[in-house]
């Protein structure tokens, strides 16, 4: 039962904060709507996405960031580049096991 309330809680936070985006964007005059930027602290981008934005979401070498704003959305995604950059240093730290 918990975690059917936890996922609901998230799920209704998610579209309280998509919908408060939209809302940001439609007060603006339509000439100066951008469809991107902050609500709550967290990003966004409606504008449609293209492969190399989704691609930086999840893989982007260049950047020390964990995490990378939404291709597409509100909220973060995970740069999986940054954390493999880390990997091998833990993987070089741990001892092999004995056989």
């Amino acid at each position: 039962m918990r975690r059917r309330t936890l996922s609901t809680l998230v799920v209704l936070a998610a579209g309280a904060a998509t919908a408060a985006a939209v809302a940001q964007q439609l007060r603006r005059p339509a000439s100066a709507r951008t469809w991107t930027g902050r609500v709550a602290g967290l990003p966004y981008d409606f504008r449609r996405p293209t492969l190399g934005k989704v691609v930086r979401e999840y893989w982007d070498p260049d950047s020390d960031a964990f995490l990378t704003p939404h291709a597409f959305g509100v909220g973060y995604g995970i740069n999986l580049a940054r954390i493999g950059r880390g990997l091998p240093k833990a993987v070089r730290r741990r001892p092999h096991p004995q056989r």
